[in-house]
């Protein structure tokens, strides 16, 4: 897999807009992802935001080195201008060829660059779709970013040390199914799920 020509950008906006639209009444909303309302999911975000940036400039350290499951962040007062800049600072730092070649670390683990930047597109769309369905607002990802999500989704799903789903059991979706219902299947989560 190779998604050295993959920018990240019109993912990035696409879920800076998404958050730009939660009201504070919304933060407390439940999201698709258990146990996560939205303030959890853009605390999520705005970590694996900096993480991803951090794991393309292969500046490791504190922030590649967290477990993504060690703790639920919570946001903080700033959020609102913090999250908008790791998305772009996340985007910009994958435009660097560089970023997609070697090894790098993101979440404690170490892997190549070109997975690393799959793992951040695969996140940002997936999370871009819990924050959507949150929010009851539409949802149409990049194509492009949606596209390298999938593959990385499906690659996943068909590991066999991995036992079936990387995020929890695939859902079923039928393969005529629009690509996000099935990488959103492929995630663990149910493409019908409605707040």
């Amino acid at each position: 897999m190779t998604d050295s020509t993959l920018d990240l950008g019109p993912q990035a906006r696409i879920v800076a807009r998404l958050a730009e639209a939660v009201s504070d009444e919304q933060l407390s909303a439940p999201t698709p992802c258990p146990d996560t309302p939205v303030r959890n999911l853009l605390g999520h975000l705005l970590h694996l935001s900096i993480a991803f940036r951090d794991a393309a400039r292969k500046d490791l350290g504190a922030t590649t080195d967290t477990n993504p499951n060690a703790t639920v962040p919570d946001i903080g007062p700033g959020w609102r201008e913090e999250l908008p800049k790791a998305l772009d600072e996340l985007a910009d730092a994958w435009r660097d060829p560089a970023a997609w070649t070697g090894q790098t670390r993101a979440g404690g683990v170490d892997l190549p660059g070109e997975i690393a930047g799959a793992v951040a597109a695969d996140e940002l769309v997936i999370h871009g779709w819990d924050l959507a369905r949150a929010l009851d607002l539409p949802y149409t990802p990049d194509l492009p970013a949606l596209a390298s999500a999938y593959g990385f989704l499906l690659a996943a799903a068909e590991d066999p040390d991995r036992g079936g789903g990387l995020f929890g059991p695939v859902v079923p979706v039928p393969q005529e199914a629009p690509l996000l219902a099935r990488a959103v299947g492929l995630s663990g989560r149910d493409p019908e799920w409605r707040a």
